[in-house]
């Protein structure tokens, strides 16, 4: 039994590799290679999820990373992944509620104020948006840099809030 765990355990880290190096059908040709992957769900799923998000395939990404966020709710990498999937399935109200869960329990990272302020934005709520913006940028200030070229506020970038925000983050 010892010897097909760590073979498995090769197979999966091995795919990993592949996913590193930006080769998501391999990744995903190694992960086929076992119908059941039962002694570790949670790291077959999350590589799975990221293949398919790499190949585009959101769709099948959002099932296998819900499988993975399943056995651990509080990785911060499953939100972003599940948030980026949901948003460019037209589920953006799934993409909202995902990061603010992640935000609930990971409210020091940046990244994920930053991403929750997109979805916002797309969702043409400015408040949220510039909220969790100005939290982005008082966590990590350089982030002020990505603002111009995200063309995720575009829906709000002409709003005074906005603006207000920009201009106050400049000084």
């Amino acid at each position: 039994m010892a010897v097909t765990t760590d073979r498995n355990w090769r197979r999966l880290a091995e795919a990993e590799g592949y996913l590193t190096l930006g080769m998501a059908e391999k990744c995903l040709t190694i992960l086929r290679t076992r119908v059941n992957w039962q002694s570790m769900p949670f790291e077959s799923n999350l590589l799975a999820g990221l293949a398919y998000r790499e190949l585009k395939d959101y769709q099948t990404a959002i099932q296998h990373l819900e499988k993975a966020n399943r056995f651990k709710p509080d990785e911060m990498d499953i939100s972003l992944a599940l948030g980026w999937c949901y948003k460019r399935t037209n589920r953006l109200a799934q993409a909202i509620d995902a990061l603010t869960r992640a935000v609930i329990r990971n409210k020091s990272e940046p990244l994920l104020h930053y991403n929750l302020a997109c979805y916002w934005s797309l969702a043409g709520n400015v408040a949220h948006a510039v909220e969790n913006l100005q939290k982005a940028l008082k966590l990590a200030p350089q982030m002020i840099f990505m603002v111009p070229s995200e063309t995720d506020f575009d829906p709000i970038r002409h709003d005074p809030v906005f603006q207000a925000l920009m201009c106050l983050e400049a000084l």
